[in-house]
């Protein structure tokens, strides 16, 4: 996906594999490479520079520059339109794992010259390669408790799986979010972190958050969007073309991976022994389709379908001018859908999502 005069920007939550991943395609590649860290206070001075001079002298001789959490760097977009402007035949890819941070540095100074990939925890489809689909159902249980981060993955026992699902929400994962200086009070941030774990899959209601954290509804919302742009959240919109009484305005919000969830309010026991199953289960479904309609460039937008009188369809995706609906159901059993919005939506085709057929839906 590199090519002459881009900026190819990673983004993703931490300790998702972008650095390993990166590091693998620079073990393959043929060009000459240079690669360095925003880490570094040395590569910030110069990426930070805006000297022309300095910036390529840096990159002279190469090929190809990788910036590892280019977030680090101050205007790094200014540096690397450089780069791609001066320096005609220069690839560059750059890396970040705050994207509130990175996208206000790059979006402007960037416009026309980059594209963007998003990594998530690993998807269905990648441990396809490892296991087949009855391996996958057998391990269906770990995946809605302890989610899919790499080293979580990657570890053999329920301990070392907490351990590291700890270790990620609290030192890297929610780090991005509390440096940030608009974060006055982490109490409040995590107290809401902890209010829409317990309603994930439900209609959240800024008022209700507003007054359960006894702060104003603009610090929730300004909250909120931190947590949806350091890739702890997804919100979900209301769809609504005809009826009155569709639910437009209100917002649905999931984890971008099961086992943050369940980190942040320290619930790692078996699901026989819960009563969020279902809960967990339409997470996972939605963050695993997620990635999949991401990793396979399918564009089109997601939603959710209600009723003020309670009729309701989980997951509406709207591609190519057609609606698709799928009512997404842990229990084994039969549904159909609202009758409403078959009247309304009389095209639109509607689908059961369980535990039998989901492997289609996110492979």
């Amino acid at each position: 996906m590199i090519k002459q005069g881009k900026v190819l920007v990673l983004y993703g939550p931490r300790r998702v594999g972008k650095t390993t991943l990166l590091e693998s395609f620079l073990k393959e590649t043929s060009l000459k490479f240079r690669f360095d860290s925003g880490d570094n206070i040395r590569v910030r001075n110069v990426l930070g520079s805006s000297d022309f001079e300095i910036i390529l002298d840096y990159v002279s001789g190469y090929e190809l520059i990788a910036i590892d959490e280019a977030q680090m760097v101050p205007g790094i977009g200014t540096g690397l339109k450089i780069i791609v402007d001066q320096a005609k035949n220069m690839s560059v890819i750059a890396t970040g794992s705050s994207s509130f941070e990175l996208a206000q540095q790059i979006g402007e100074p960037l416009t026309g010259r980059k594209e963007t990939v998003t990594l998530y925890p690993i998807s269905q489809k990648e441990l396809s390669t490892e296991y087949n689909r009855h391996e996958l159902k057998n391990k269906l249980k770990e995946f809605l408790i302890f989610g899919s981060y790499p080293e979580v993955i990657m570890e053999k026992t329920r301990q070392k799986k907490i351990k590291a699902l700890t270790e990620i929400a609290d030192s890297y994962l929610l780090k991005d979010v509390l440096s940030m200086e608009r974060v006055k009070s982490p109490k409040t941030l995590l107290h809401l972190l902890k209010l829409l774990s317990f309603q994930v899959g439900n209609l959240v209601s800024m008022n209700e958050l507003s007054g359960q954290l006894s702060v104003d509804i603009k610090t929730v919302a300004r909250y909120l969007d931190l947590l949806e742009k350091s890739f702890v959240i997804k919100p979900v919109s209301g769809f609504s073309r005809n009826l009155r009484k569709e639910i437009a305005k209100k917002v649905k919000y999931y984890f971008i991976d099961n086992g943050i969830r369940n980190a942040v309010i320290m619930q790692f026991n078996d699901l026989e022994d819960r009563n969020d199953a279902g809960q967990l289960w339409e997470n996972f479904i939605y963050c695993e389709r997620l990635k999949k309609l991401s990793y396979e460039n399918i564009h089109g937008y997601t939603y959710f379908w209600r009723t003020y009188d309670g009729k309701e369809i989980d997951l509406v995706e709207e591609r190519e001018g057609k609606l698709f609906g799928y009512e997404i159901k842990w229990s084994k059993g039969s549904a159909y859908p609202p009758k409403e919005w078959q009247a309304t939506y009389s095209n639109a085709e509607y689908k059961i999502i369980n535990r039998d057929n989901y492997l289609d839906f996110v492979l």
